[in-house]
C-alpha cells in the first residue's frame, strides 16, 4: 500500500511547466472527459475521440502520468488490461483548466 501512496505524490515541478505541458496537448480535456465518463482504457479512449492517433494519445497520457494528473493501473491478465483514472491532484488541476476554459468562452461570446 505504501508503494501506491508514493506513486500518488505530487511532483515538485513548477506549475508553469505543468501548464505548458497541458496547453501543448490539445487533446487533454477530451481525454479527461472520457476518463470521467468511465472510458478509461486506452483503446476505448482513442476510439471515442475522432482524430486522436494512438501515438499522440500515448504521449499525452505519459505526460499526465509524469505530472501526477492521471494514474495508471495495470491488471495481471492475459491479454494485458490497463486503465487510467484521475488523481485527486488531477481533479484540482482539471477544475482550474475548466474555469479558464469557461472564462475564455465568456470573453469570446461577448458577455
Amino acid at each position: 500500500m505504501k508503494d501506491l501512496e508514493k506513486q500518488k505524490k505530487i511532483p515538485a515541478i513548477p506549475i508553469s511547466e505543468v501548464t505548458a505541458i497541458m496547453v501543448g496537448c490539445k487533446w487533454s480535456m477530451n481525454i479527461f472527459e472520457r476518463i470521467r465518463q468511465g472510458i478509461n482504457r486506452p483503446g476505448q479512449i482513442q476510439k471515442s475521440i475522432d482524430g486522436l492517433s494512438t501515438k499522440v494519445m500515448n504521449q499525452c497520457l505519459r505526460k499526465h502520468l509524469e505530472y501526477a494528473i492521471l494514474e495508471r493501473r495495470q491488471f495481471p491478465e492475459i491479454p494485458p488490461r490497463v486503465e487510467y483514472s484521475i488523481t485527486p491532484f488531477g481533479n484540482k488541476f482539471i477544475r482550474i483548466l475548466q474555469a479558464i476554459h469557461e472564462l475564455d468562452m465568456e470573453i469570446h461570446s461577448g458577455n
